[in-house]
């Protein structure tokens, strides 16, 4: 079986201000005619379908005409599931009807759901789909048989054996997930899946599986083994990405069981990218700093004072979003990597510093635990919010 595994296209995204629609479009216009021309049977989408839980219309109508792209004029089926950045409960919805045409979604996890079941010439393949997994969601889902369940990885690794258990015997398998496995390579664009301890899962849990479709984390990578697999994101979404080749992950799901993998590159009508100079070598130099139509940070290197920086910059670069001055902030030196490491710090370190500095005393632990738990419902609330 031949299927295009892909993940995070976060339809609604606003970078610095700027709506992503229309180029997101033109990639999942490259998306739909990929399929058709390497004759995929399926699509695979590993979560984050939305950038957030209640993505703007145009959004939604973007995604509505993809689907119906590749499902009516394509004939592929589409399997895709909520990531953390969806709301679970709005992408479910209608799930058991779009599954007698062929869309197959697991939205809110639901516990020991049966495997999707799909034919190729070779036989029967199970998909078994994984929505996110937060480890009070799998505590919610599967009751008192999860109730210890306290960490990422051990709920998930709980929810994974038991969607393994379900798979026919004999019969290759696709797990779809929607998890940052340890030892993966983050971006800035990617949100948080907690606060204190750690988010990780280990990728032994899907071992079991011909191969693993996830999603999470931007850059496309092998998670621990060359069949557990992230596509990336469909774009690029922080300055941070700019070195990334986005696209999408075909998979060759031989008759064995065994896989192989092509990573497609899709280009977006706008790329990303940094540059490093002077306000002089920049408009005065096209041969370094050519003019160019990307989306673009400029990093300005003048140690004085410059005058509308920005204005004359976006002759040169129309789209310019961002300029910094890391000339001037290498000056306030120590104060500099201080901030830094402060910012980086989670959420409940810094409130934990805070509360020491104000009162003199440390949190003791009903004090942490609170903490935690109204962290986490904040998580959850903007999850959830209607923006």
């Amino acid at each position: 079986m031949r299927f295009i595994h892909t993940a995070d296209w976060h339809l609604g995204r606003l970078f610095f201000g700027r709506h992503l629609t229309d180029d997101q479009a033109h990639v999942l216009d490259e998306l739909v005619r990929l399929a058709k021309d390497a004759c995929a049977e399926a699509v695979v989408i590993a979560g984050d379908i939305y950038d957030r839980a209640v993505p703007p219309v145009e959004a939604v109508e973007l995604f509505d005409d993809t689907l119906s792209r590749l499902l009516l004029e394509e004939k592929l089926k589409v399997i895709y599931i909520a990531g953390n950045h969806d709301s679970a409960a709005r992408l479910g919805f209608g799930s058991r009807l779009l599954a007698g045409g062929g869309v197959f979604v697991a939205g809110q996890l639901q516990a020991d759901a049966p495997p999707i079941i799909l034919d190729d010439a070779h036989g029967k393949v199970a998909f078994s789909l994984l929505p996110y997994m937060e480890p009070a969601t799998v505590r919610f889902a599967y009751g008192e048989a999860a109730q210890e369940l306290m960490g990422f990885d051990e709920a998930t690794s709980f929810t994974v054996a038991r969607a393994a258990a379900l798979v026919p015997e004999r019969c290759r398998s696709v797990a779809v997930a929607h998890a940052f496995i340890a030892g993966g390579a983050s971006s800035d664009s990617e949100r948080p899946l907690s606060v204190g301890g750690s988010d990780s899962v280990s990728p032994a849990c899907f071992a079991p599986f011909s191969y693993t479709a996830l999603g999470h984390l931007h850059a496309p990578q092998r998670a621990g083994a060359e069949n557990i697999r992230y596509s990336g994101s469909l774009m690029k979404y922080s300055f941070s990405e700019a070195g990334q080749r986005k696209g999408v992950t075909i998979v060759d799901l031989a008759a064995d069981g065994t896989v192989s993998v092509e990573e497609v590159p899709l280009a977006a009508p706008h790329d990303l990218a940094v540059v490093r100079g002077t306000l002089e070598e920049i408009l005065g130099d096209r041969e370094r700093f050519p003019k160019s139509e990307d989306y673009i940070a400029v990093e300005l290197m003048d140690e004085g004072p410059v005058l509308d920086a920005n204005g004359k910059l976006r002759a040169v670069y129309p789209n310019l979003l961002q300029v910094t001055r890391p000339g001037l902030m290498e000056q306030a030196g120590i104060l500099r990597e201080q901030g830094r490491e402060k910012l980086g710090r989670p959420d409940d370190v810094l409130f934990s510093e805070f509360f020491a500095d104000m009162t003199g005393k440390k949190l003791d632990e009903a004090q942490e635990k609170a903490l935690h738990e109204a962290l986490a419902e904040l998580l959850r609330e903007e999850r959830e919010a209607k923006i």
